[in-house]
């Protein structure tokens, strides 16, 4: 049955609006030059190593089409991943949501003997909030991406899905090193290459200890069982090899049913994400291995939420994300406000159609009620989308769903209702018409910049023309009659 993804437990949903955070982030000016320069510099590149693609639009809806035909059968081809994975002495676990997700990687850690990990880059367990959950159990996990671990110093949020320290520049980071990372040279510069080599020293002692590694899954084949994470250090490498025990956890639409569409991804995903023409590490791995890399290896498929997008026949075109970030690259809403302001961990285009699917809207005061209306409808996100997710038709859906949510009318309602009545006929448009015509005296300059309620729920996130002097209605008449 279609579940949502319970409230409180991770990080799917945040504590305030996004037209309340959006306007604190829009004040940061160091984070709005961070931000600005970051996402130009991959737009960029981007552009350049796509160009060199002859069949880039054939990839594309090869890629679409891969990814419906996955949803359209997802229970089967589950099964069908779950029984490769147990027969290469791989174990799943299935996990209705986060508090069931948490619960299962907490006790096979506690089963290895373990008080410690190390893990390679996984959204879905920054969805579930796993490494707070770990940490409730004594449980210590270590971050092994250099941006996750800049951002888990910090005791910070993510705020990309390929760059989760985005938001933060070299100064910012030597800061924290020196801050919070322990050992470190007193004298570190914020040279990139030290920054590098400081962190590198700390994780090398954390992989040579670590019993247990966690890890994300970018995709994972039905017909073989294999998994298979994309990164671009290095340190994921060392997370999926040299620890005895591995676990997994993986959202359930990252199945694809057979090992040859990985071909198909694996040139989609690293020109849309790092803007490369081939991805640095590509590791894969089909259950367990004797003599060779860890010895038990455990695959937890969550859903949190996921049934509740599948049983969408349109919304669960967001499911066919491949998380390269291309759409939150392009947004001109993201480049000014930052991942932070959307409250979820996926943030950007996508994560405003996905989050408030992931967890249903409870009202208009659900913070993931607003995350559709961060958008200004450009497309930009659906022409950069390497699987042709229609996001700019699904922010729409999602914000006839935040309405439909609403127990009682609100301003915007209201307004939509006295503007349908006013164009009902000639008569009343002409009347409203001259109404508007008093909007003059509230825009001397030419914009106006606040209404009294239920104006203000407009003016409060956006200027408002004042009216002209002459409507159309009188320039025709005075000219034409």
């Amino acid at each position: 049955m279609p579940t949502t993804a319970p409230d409180g437990v991770g990080f799917l949903r945040g504590t305030e609006s996004f037209p309340v955070a959006a306007h604190r982030a829009l004040a940061d000016t160091q984070l709005r030059r961070n931000l600005g320069h970051a996402t130009r510099t991959i737009r960029a590149k981007r552009a350049g190593v796509v160009a060199e693609v002859p069949d880039w639009e054939e990839l594309r809806r090869a890629g679409e089409a891969i990814k419906a035909d996955t949803m359209a059968r997802l229970p089967e081809l589950l099964e069908q991943l779950e029984e490769a994975v147990t027969a290469r002495g791989g174990v799943v676990h299935w996990a209705r949501d986060a508090t069931e997700a948490n619960a299962v990687v907490a006790s096979l850690v506690r089963g290895a003997g373990a008080d410690e990990v190390v893990k390679v880059k996984s959204i879905a367990t920054q969805e579930i909030g796993l490494n707070e959950a770990l940490a409730a159990q004594g449980i210590t996990a270590t971050e092994t991406d250099l941006a996750e671990l800049i951002v888990q110093l910090s005791d910070d949020r993510p705020s990309h899905f390929l760059v989760p320290a985005i938001h933060r520049n070299r100064s910012e980071i030597r800061d924290i090193f020196l801050r919070a990372l322990p050992g470190v040279d007193p004298d570190l510069t914020d040279e990139p290459r030290r920054l590098a080599m400081a962190a590198r020293a700390h994780l090398r002692r954390k992989f040579l200890s670590a019993r247990v590694g966690i890890s994300g899954a970018n995709f994972a084949a039905a017909d073989t069982g294999t998994i298979s994470v994309v990164e671009s250090e290095g340190n994921g490498r060392m997370c999926l090899t040299l620890p005895d025990t591995l676990i997994t956890v993986m959202g359930v639409e990252k199945v694809v049913p057979r090992w040859s569409d990985m071909e198909v991804f694996l040139q989609l995903l690293p020109r849309s994400s790092t803007a490369e023409r081939m991805n640095p590490y590509t590791s894969t791995w089909s259950g367990v291995t004797p003599g060779d890399g860890p010895q038990a290896f455990h695959l937890v498929l969550l859903d949190n939420g996921r049934s509740n997008v599948l049983a969408s026949p349109d919304g669960r075109a967001a499911l066919h994300c491949i998380r390269c970030s291309a759409c939150v690259n392009v947004c001109p809403v993201y480049e000014r406000a930052g991942g932070h302001a959307y409250g979820s961990v996926y943030p950007g285009p996508i994560g405003a159609v996905l989050s408030p699917q992931l967890t249903g809207i409870s009202g208009p005061d659900d913070p993931n009620a607003s995350l559709p209306y961060a958008s200004s409808l450009c497309g930009a996100c659906f022409d950069a989308c390497p699987v042709r997710i229609d996001i700019p038709n699904l922010l729409v859906q999602q914000r006839a769903a935040s309405i439909a949510s609403h127990r009682t009318p609100t301003a915007q309602d209201v307004a939509m209702r006295t503007v349908a009545a006013a164009m009902v006929s000639p008569a009343r448009f002409r009347a409203a018409e001259r109404v508007l015509g008093l909007g003059r005296f509230a825009g001397r300059s030419g914009r106006i910049r606040f209404l009294p309620y239920p104006g203000s729920q407009w003016t409060s996130a956006r200027d408002l023309p004042a009216p002209p002097a002459e409507t159309f209605r009188q320039w025709w008449k005075r000219t034409r009659s």
